[in-house]
């Protein structure tokens, strides 16, 4: 793991993130495989140190931006494990009253501005944000999480391009898990790296491996820190690996268990544990704490499973519609 000034209570912390990450992506897999869950579902497993590395550098009041597979971000930046949970099974007391289901959770509380199906749609969310708190005078930072796979749209240049031209207080991440869906990405982007597209925006970029939870804090606080002092937006290439496929159910026939195998054996939450255990934190302790964290996650299912599910008739409810009086004269 990489060097960086990181207290040994501050590394259990980041592990604890993790661990609700991982515990609530295999809940809610095992779930789903249930046929308990409706809707489909994208899991982060193996890619938690991004979420908790970047998060654990932002305040309550920064804002963050997510994709399809946000599970993560949102525990990461404070997000309730129950009412996602909640939110999953499309229970009335979710945090979006069971009508977002797994890709478009939010939690403005938080600063978490929602998830999105759509792929880069949250990018220029995120620079929207971003824009806000710079013409407010603040000094908040918006975050904006996506896969490799939205570096090929459009939305992703115009968004870069903006937020250098203006000098906002955003930073993107990319986790570059390798796959657009079924597409490595050696075939779909041009570039060998993703970070290189900074360079044309006079953006600051840096490469971190995405499974180092330290080097991932230490590259987000560099651009945290860049943003709040106004110089402008960064980019983070954050090199990871998704365990499970594109989708729940996706057969996986476009790589080898061998690839799978050489990820898994860098698995970030286990590169956490050894770390701490080199800096004396005795093993029954790290036990103890992911026994902790299983049970909040077993405990969060068992009451969403019982919660009311959300109403037909509540549809149209906090959502704005303009009067219309019929045969009303322009």
């Amino acid at each position: 793991m990489s060097e960086v000034l990181t207290t040994t209570h501050e590394l259990i912390d980041l592990l604890r993130v993790m661990l609700a990450i991982r515990h609530f992506e295999v809940k809610a897999g095992s779930l789903f495989a249930a046929g308990q869950l409706p809707g489909f579902i994208h899991l982060s497993i193996g890619q938690e140190a991004v979420a908790a590395g970047v998060s654990s550098t932002l305040r309550v009041d920064d804002y963050i931006t997510t994709t399809h597979r946000g599970h993560g971000h949102c525990i990461a930046k404070g997000g309730g494990i129950l009412p996602m949970m909640a939110e999953l099974y499309g229970a009335a007391d979710g945090y979006l009253k069971g009508r977002s289901g797994s890709m478009h959770i939010a939690d403005p509380s938080t600063g978490i501005l929602g998830a999105n199906a759509i792929v880069g749609a949250g990018i220029p969310m995120a620079v929207g944000a971003a824009f806000s708190a710079a013409a407010r005078g603040e000094d908040r930072v918006a975050v904006a999480f996506f896969g490799e796979g939205a570096v090929a749209q459009g939305v992703f240049h115009e968004s870069m391009n903006l937020a250098a031209l203006w000098k906002l207080p955003m930073v993107f991440v990319c986790e570059n898990n390798q796959y657009a869906e079924l597409s490595h990405v050696s075939v779909h982007l041009a570039a060998k790296h993703v970070f290189d597209f900074a360079a044309p925006y006079g953006i600051h970029a840096e490469q971190v491996d995405g499974n180092d939870v330290l080097a991932v804090r230490g590259a987000a606080a560099r651009a945290v820190a860049r943003a709040r002092a106004g110089k402008g937006p960064t980019l983070i290439e954050c090199l990871t690996y998704r365990w499970r496929g594109h989708f729940e159910g996706d057969p996986q026939r476009y790589r080898s268990k061998n690839e799978l195998a050489q990820w898994q054996g860098r698995d970030p939450i286990l590169l956490a544990r050894a770390l701490l255990l080199d800096q004396g934190v005795a093993e029954s302790e790290l036990d103890a704490l992911e026994d902790s964290v299983l049970d909040d996650v077993e405990e969060a299912a068992h009451v969403a499973a019982t919660l009311a599910p959300a109403r037909a008739d509540s549809i149209m409810e906090d959502v704005y519609r303009a009067p219309v009086t019929w045969g009303a004269k322009a």
